[in-house]
């Protein structure tokens, strides 16, 4: 048997949400004019009303999570950044299967969806590359000394690099030389789908 206790419930969580909507307003303010961008241009770009934006600049309003994202998103920030609270942003970046802007390039023979943040400055970049058949991938010298690394899920392709060339089947894995001209070809009667990973020295 537990002993009963007298304390209170705490209003701390309340007391908080008050404190980051009170900074909300400020926060937004200030960013917003240190863009030179009116309240009808962040309103535009960020999908949130000039009457609401106004409201939370002035504190007058305490706007949904939804809301509150789609104002970060206007300023290239995360949730997090916006708030200025470290602890208010997950640790996990989640890149989506049907995040259509993560499509870096998609038509009939070759679909090639970046599986690495868009907004970081990056050396390594990786992608999943799907071909059809008689589908390649054909790409001009890189930055001098660059690798690719591949491995093949599915399929069989041909990967040429500086006059040389393999075929690979399912789970074999090649690196080259990507600062010469050099391809990925699906010499197979069905879909080739690979990983690719970029590394730029």
């Amino acid at each position: 048997m537990q002993a009963k206790s007298n304390a209170q419930p705490s209003s701390a969580p309340a007391e908080s949400a008050d404190a980051i909507h009170r900074h909300l307003g400020g926060r937004v303010r200030q960013l917003r004019l240190e863009r030179g961008w009116s309240l009808e241009a962040l309103a535009r770009a960020s999908g949130v009303s000039r009457s609401m934006l106004s409201e939370i600049e002035r504190e007058q309003a305490n706007p949904t999570l939804a809301v509150t994202l789609r104002i970060a998103r206007a300023f290239g920030m995360s949730l997090g950044d916006l708030l200025e609270l470290p602890g208010a942003t997950s640790a996990v970046t989640v890149i989506r299967a049907d995040d259509r802007a993560y499509h870096y390039r998609s038509d009939a023979h070759c679909q090639i969806r970046t599986l690495s943040p868009l907004n970081l400055e990056k050396d390594v970049e990786f992608y999943e590359v799907q071909l059809k058949p008689g589908g390649a991938l054909r790409s001009a010298a890189h930055f001098a000394g660059t690798r690719e690394f591949l491995t093949v899920q599915k399929g069989q392709v041909r990967v040429e690099s500086a006059g040389d060339a393999e075929t690979l089947g399912p789970g074999d894995s090649a690196s080259y030389r990507a600062d010469v001209p050099h391809a990925i070809v699906n010499t197979a009667k069905g879909e080739a789908v690979l990983f690719l990973v970029d590394i730029y020295r």
